[in-house]
């Protein structure tokens, strides 16, 4: 009996459309860094002391709201004329959506001391839930490929 309850609930949920829902968020989050639109920013994020995102810098784990407020603001004050492409997005949700996990590769423009930088194949993944019908960021990583020296071990 349990199981078909589970079912029904399951039936009725429209995974494309949640799919959808989740990506127009990313792609906010997209517009937001490129606008430096700190509001939607705020909208995008979960207002909690629990989220987590961890950025480029070996040092950079930033945990709660707070933190993350205080870095974004910071990179807001030294990009400028930001354009993020994004490529190879990858979105899954979870069979009660209520949560969801995406990948996706990341070319990151900007101006940085009057000088033009570029991020290529950036890596940005993370998990977002559905907080009152809203689908929220919880938890984000960006990795910068790097070539990794191996040496053979005697």
């Amino acid at each position: 009996m349990l199981m078909s309850c589970k079912e029904k609930e399951t039936e009725s949920i429209d995974f494309k459309a949640e799919i959808l829902s989740v990506e127009s968020v990313l792609q906010q989050y997209v517009l937001a860094n490129e606008t430096q639109d700190f509001e939607l920013i705020e909208k995008i994020w979960a207002p909690s002391e629990n989220i987590v995102m961890i950025g480029t810098d070996s040092d950079e784990r930033l945990v709660g709201w707070k933190m993350i407020e205080k870095a974004i603001k910071q990179q807001f004050s030294e990009f400028q004329e930001t354009k993020i492409t994004v490529s190879n997005q990858l979105i899954r949700i979870n069979e009660t959506a209520n949560s969801a996990w995406f990948s996706e590769l990341l070319a990151y423009n900007f101006i940085y001391k009057d000088g033009a930088k570029r991020f290529n194949g950036m890596r940005f993944t993370g998990v977002l839930e559905k907080i009152n019908d809203r689908w929220l960021l919880v938890q984000g990583h960006l990795s910068i490929p790097a070539e990794v020296e191996m040496n053979e071990v005697y």
